[in-house]
């Protein structure tokens, strides 16, 4: 068994960069479809550390993730344009919003049903699976640290949001052809849609970020200094027993120092490829979360699934009384679903699925969810542990 840091170091660094380079060849990208790189990129050190190749309980992993993650987090929000959201208009945000407030309320009362099967400590799962769903990956393990998440939870947690998200999607797909006969019940107002098109950001395509080292450096630099900056402003901050502690600070305070600096020039970060180093930093954070967890720990994925299914039809619920309300196309109840529950790569298609020509409005509402993901996930989980703290069932089976 290889305990050397140095050692699983490199052996995280070599499963990452072998995953993110066969995903991104053309020929392989198909192998990719419904089980994303960033399954794998957890997978496969969750195996290493069950085989005995890796050493599971190694302190290097907490340091990765208590150095690294606020650092990833910070660059993958500095480049967010939140003057383009705020210009989609009051009906695609309510929309958008209405959809998280169904996840946020919807996990407290999916977990009271579920909790007899998978046990109580399951409340910061779904307060983690919360923050994918109304934002994405990085939300979810942002959430998963902040909550300190046992792994033995996070790993069902992982497989459900795997498994949900894409038949949910597939749902979505299958219903658009029903648009019409949805807009005429709901007497909806499609003058949203001829405003949304007015209000469509054409940027085109994005430049490949140039990669000079000085300016690799530079993103390096700021990425740390703002984790530096997070971790003594967290340790200011009053730590409560059981609700928020000092590292769910320093994820917040980064989260609130990246968005203040996308609206400065530090948004020009991202021509020296600040989010693409963010997402690597993000997915090694991951590599070592995955080495320490364990295939035993699977036995509530199966029931999990079920509670992730309940949990969407409560989301969708939501939406579908907001757009009743609001009368709003069923592009929107859609479009909003996709941001929360897919995220950036998918709730673009869903998008143009819909409505040709629109996919940036899913963008949008997608990068949103990453800005409010890690909040809400918070939210969720903490409205969890109250529905735990009351629970007359006896603890997990599993």
């Amino acid at each position: 068994m290889i305990q050397h840091p140095l050692q699983i170091i490199l052996i995280l660094l070599l499963i990452e960069g072998t995953i993110l380079y066969i995903s991104a060849q053309l020929r392989l990208k198909k192998y990719f479809e419904f089980l994303p790189p960033v399954f794998w990129i957890y997978f496969l050190p969750m195996l290493a550390s069950t085989f005995g190749l890796i050493d599971p309980k190694n302190a290097v992993y907490q340091k990765i993730s208590t150095n690294l993650l606020p650092a990833s987090l910070l660059l993958l929000l500095i480049p967010v344009d939140i003057r383009a959201i705020l210009k989609l208009g009051r009906a695609a945000l309510v929309m958008f919003f209405a959809g998280s407030a169904g996840i946020v309320l919807g996990a407290p009362l999916v977990f009271g049903i579920f909790q007899r099967w998978v046990g109580v400590d399951f409340w910061a799962g779904f307060g983690a699976l919360s923050a994918s769903w109304t934002g994405g990956s990085a939300n979810m393990i942002a959430v998963k640290e902040a909550l300190s998440t046992p792994d033995e939870v996070f790993l069902p947690m992982v497989v459900v949001d795997t498994i949900v998200p894409y038949v949910w999607m597939g749902t979505l797909v299958a219903l658009a052809n029903l648009q019409p006969l949805f807009d005429r019940w709901n007497n909806a107002d499609r003058t949203v849609l001829m405003e949304l098109n007015h209000k469509t950001f054409e940027s085109g395509s994005p430049k490949a970020p140039s990669w000079p080292w000085p300016k690799v450096v530079l993103v390096l630099v700021v990425a740390f200094a703002g984790t530096f900056v997070a971790q003594h402003t967290a340790a200011l901050l009053p730590e409560i027993k059981s609700v928020i502690s000092t590292y769910a600070w320093t994820i917040i305070v980064v989260s609130i120092l990246g968005i203040g600096l996308s609206l400065t020039r530090a948004r020009k970060l991202e021509t020296y490829g600040a989010s693409r180093i963010g997402y690597f930093l993000l997915y090694f954070v991951l590599t070592a979360i995955g080495a320490k967890a364990n295939l035993s720990n699977l036995g509530s994925a199966v029931v999990l699934i079920a509670a992730g299914f309940l949990l969407v039809l409560f989301h969708s619920g939501i939406l579908l009384i907001t757009a009743r309300i609001i009368r709003a196309p069923m592009f929107l109840v859609a479009v909003a679903s996709q941001a929360n529950i897919g995220g950036v790569a998918s709730a673009p298609v869903v998008a143009e699925i819909y409505q040709p020509g629109l996919a940036s409005v899913g963008l949008l509402l997608a990068i949103l969810g990453n800005i409010v993901g890690t909040y809400f996930g918070i939210l969720a989980g903490q409205l969890c542990r109250l529905v735990a703290s009351i629970s007359f069932y006896s603890p997990s089976p599993f």
